[in-house]
């Protein structure tokens, strides 16, 4: 085993024995742990938050994590001013970060554009039956009929031969085990000559071959040479061929011809990747920082998923046109948007609901109410479960809601109103009767749902789980709640009293919560000061530890409580990210630890560690620590889980290699406390 893995695992092991923040597993758990394990990992502050403390609970609760040089730069502004500047997101330059996601196209794309340039399969099995034309531009053409000969390939595939027997029998297991082995047989023994490199397939040798002549050509006759190959010999084109084939002809297209290579293997992907990508993307480098925490939580809180039907395409315009600018606007106007866009009336089937006594009932097919959207409406997005609802009003606001739907879904088509579609009638709501009115009938029941004393009392206390505790008190969502109420829902308003309470600045909640994996991704990389040049494998990282970015499919959306990630699986996950991200072995991500020291401690003034390991007969390793310590937490590491990292470091085979390469000793310390319980917390 590589010295680096028994590192890893010894380090998770000694903060499991140290009762560091490691319970027992989710699935294995039949009674909630205690609360005690989501306290921080350091003694508990006595008193009130020092000025280096308030600074840094404001970064790690308003922003996804300081940033080399942020504690210095909020102090130097004053940290009112820097929290008044990031509730007024609009006065923040945010240039550089637009200049990074400049290359992923689809993001300013609307969902028409989205669903004409990326097909789905239906609208491609659409074309094939011949009740839709081909598109006439040359490039889009390539992307259509190779993915149509795509669908041609599979639907082959899945027919049977003719003349197939019928009890064919299964191939004999290879040496290496197949999937025809019993299910209990034992693993079969690797043969101690490594094997060949695998041959290319027919279909991976024909697609290197054209690569081969593309990359022979000027750059910009490329795309128009692959345009003249036959369609089936494109299929996949950008998964057949080899990695360093595929790097040199991406880095010579431009963005939009990458986009169309990238669609020979599958149109919606483009769509899906990049949306994901540009999240995170922002996350880590906007200036925005409580713009991007609070469409975060908004995106969450009216969750939507990605991958069901046309939602690929209505994802983009989701986050940029409904979500991001009503952020920390009124609540009303952002339901308003919610209920009208087409990825909710897509993901929660209202675009399909239809009044079991309308114009359109039961013709052509069509199906009758459905009440999924009005449930989660009460339920998720405003009044809560205990917000004094009945079955009887779930089915009653689904019938208001019928005739909301979408125009031409398969094209990106918008939120549209249909009558014939429209629930006849007066109806009865929460003790309201509401005389039929068609669309205003919707609308009256979002203004009655935006504006109850219920939805005021349940918004302010998702938003102090996600800004205040786990557990937040009901002192200080009774006082955010009036505030809801009294400003009209003003979202900026509720944050502003939640964060001149004392509960937010409250030495018991310091470092009290626990970062989700997109939390911890995202501020392990801003507290690293890494560069990121291409986010797939962050994407990759955080699907494995199971929060992919619009990847929830139930409505609930994903946890912001403790006990969902505490775990050892999640700990081993979060482990392997640092040490990959640390050793420079993640894709797309290029880290600097000399670069990260330097800019996370020189010019510094408060910094105990440091100036004491250099004032006391210090060892390299004992100031590599406290300069990683004082760059990364600006030293405010518990003593607990310094002792446990010593314990590895003082490792005979650690100390070799940390004496054998300074720098990778560095790397090692680094993602050692990316690592750690203190950092695992926010």
């Amino acid at each position: 085993m590589p010295q680096l893995a028994k590192s890893a695992i010894a380090l998770l092991l000694s903060f499991a024995l140290s009762g560091i923040a490691v319970p027992q597993t989710q699935t294995s758990r039949q009674v909630p742990e205690p609360h005690a394990t989501v306290k921080p990992s350091h003694p508990e502050t006595p008193g009130a938050l020092s000025d280096t403390q308030r600074t840094l609970q404001a970064l790690n609760r308003l922003t996804f994590g300081p940033r080399p040089g942020d504690v210095q730069a909020v102090t130097a502004k004053g940290l009112d001013s820097w929290i008044e500047d990031q509730l007024h997101p609009e006065s923040l330059d945010d240039s550089a970060l637009n200049a990074r996601l400049g290359t992923f196209a689809t993001i300013r794309m609307n969902p028409k554009q989205l669903a004409q340039s990326f097909p789905s399969d239906g609208v491609l099995r659409q074309i094939i039956a011949g009740k839709r034309p081909m598109p006439d531009d040359r490039a889009l053409k390539m992307v259509y009929s190779v993915n149509i000969a795509r669908i041609q390939q599979q639907d082959a595939a899945k027919t049977p031969p003719a003349t197939a027997p019928a009890n064919t029998m299964m191939a004999p297991a290879t040496a290496t085990g197949s999937k025809s082995s019993p299910p209990n047989a034992p693993a079969a023994v690797a043969p101690t000559v490594p094997s060949a490199p695998a041959l290319p397939t027919p279909e991976q040798q024909q697609a290197r071959e054209i690569a081969d002549r593309l990359l022979a050509l000027p750059k910009d006759q490329r795309l128009n040479a692959l345009e003249d190959a036959q369609p089936e010999q494109a299929i996949n084109f950008p998964n057949q061929i080899r990695p360093d084939q595929r790097d040199r002809l991406m880095a010579d297209f431009s963005p939009q011809e990458r986009e169309i290579v990238r669609a020979l293997a599958s149109p919606q992907n483009v769509v899906v990747s990049e949306l994901q990508q540009a999240k995170v993307i922002r996350e880590i480098y906007s200036e925005r920082q409580l713009l991007e925490v609070m469409t975060d939580f908004w995106i969450n809180h009216f969750n939507v998923y990605q991958n069901k039907n046309q939602d690929a395409y209505y994802t983009t315009a989701y986050d940029r046109d409904v979500i991001r600018p009503h952020a920390l606007g009124k609540f009303y106007d952002l339901l308003v948007a919610v209920a009208q866009s087409p990825a909710m009336l897509m993901y929660l089937d209202n675009w399909l609901s239809i009044g079991p006594h309308s114009q359109a009932a039961g013709k052509n097919g069509q199906s009758g109410l459905n009440e999924n959207y009005g449930r989660e409406l009460m339920e998720l997005h405003t009044l809560g479960v205990d917000g004094g609802y009945t079955q009887a009003d779930v089915t009653q606001l689904a019938s208001v809601l019928t005739g909301w739907t979408i125009a031409q879904p398969d094209d990106g088509g918008q939120f549209a109103f249909d009558p014939k579609k429209h629930e006849p009638g007066d109806k009865t709501l929460l003790g309201k009767t509401f005389y039929e009115a068609g669309q205003d009938e919707g609308m009256r029941a979002l203004d009655m749902l935006a504006h109850s004393p219920a939805t005021a009392h349940f918004i302010s206390k998702c938003l102090a789980t996600r800004f205040v505790s786990d557990d937040p008190p009901e002192s200080l969502v009774t006082r955010m709640a009036a505030t809801f109420q009294s400003s009209d829902g003003d979202i900026r308003e509720v944050m502003r009293n939640m964060l001149h309470s004392p509960e937010f600045w409250s030495p018991q909640v310091y470092k009290a919560k626990v970062k989700t994996p997109l939390e911890f991704v995202v501020s392990a990389v801003r507290a690293s000061g890494a560069n990121v040049t291409a986010a797939d494998a962050l994407v990759s990282n955080l699907t494995n530890m199971g929060m992919q970015p619009y990847g929830m499919a139930v409505p609930t959306g994903y946890s912001m409580k403790a006990a969902t990630w505490e775990n050892e699986g999640a700990l081993l996950e979060r482990l392997n990210f640092s040490t990959t991200l640390t050793q420079g072995k993640l894709g797309g991500v290029q880290f600097d630890p000399g670069g990260l020291i330097v800019n996370g401690t020189l010019g510094e003034s408060d910094s105990p560690r440091t100036k004491a390991a250099f004032a006391s007969k210090h060892t390299s390793t004992d100031l590599a620590l406290a300069m990683a310590e004082d760059a990364i937490l600006q030293g405010d590491f518990s003593a607990k889980d310094e002792k446990v990292i010593r314990g590895q470091m003082d490792d005979p085979d650690v100390q070799r290699r940390m004496q054998a390469s300074p720098t990778d000793g560095l790397r090692l310390i680094i993602g050692f406390i990316l690592a750690s319980p203190d950092f695992q917390h926010r």
